[in-house]
């Protein structure tokens, strides 16, 4: 059996980091990924799947503390789903389906991150606009960062 995801998108909102009981950390955060248009789709309208992320640990903290709104990186992982029941509705149970990052890529520069996040905060639609294509991404290499890669 192979359960393996790829993905290259955009964060939609800044991640977010908790610990868990047991003192472990994890961040969630959803990846914005564009996709080809529509044929019959209005030329303006963003075409994009919005895919739910969680990451544990030391990736969880590079990603909370290095990514921000915007940023465009490279997930690993795997699918997980999960269910819990509503404690909003008796007997009702949710489930969810998300990718369990195993690895990122980061995808930009830290200068052309924190570009993108003031005008962001300049901005102030907060609609999102994908890249029409990922032409300039195709020989970007891929890098497995851990902590001990970081300069500080």
């Amino acid at each position: 059996m192979i359960n393996r995801v790829i993905l290259v998108g955009r964060l939609t909102q800044e991640p977010q980091m908790r610990k868990t009981t047991t003192g472990r950390s994890v961040c969630s955060f959803t990846l914005a990924v564009s996709r080809v248009k529509r044929q019959n789709s209005p030329a303006n309208t963003p075409d994009a799947d919005f895919i739910s992320c969680v990451a544990w640990e030391k990736t969880a903290e590079l990603i909370c503390n290095y990514l921000h709104k915007g940023s465009q990186i490279g997930v690993e992982g795997r699918l997980q789903t999960r269910n819990y029941d509503d404690p909003n509705i008796p007997n009702r149970k949710v489930y969810v389906t998300e990718v369990l990052c195993e690895n990122i890529t980061f995808l930009e520069s830290k200068g052309t991150s924190d570009n993108r996040q003031s005008n962001a905060a300049n901005n102030s639609s907060n609609s999102y606009y994908p890249d029409d294509s990922y032409d300039d991404m195709v020989d970007t290499p891929t890098l497995k960062i851990s902590s001990d890669d970081l300069p500080f």
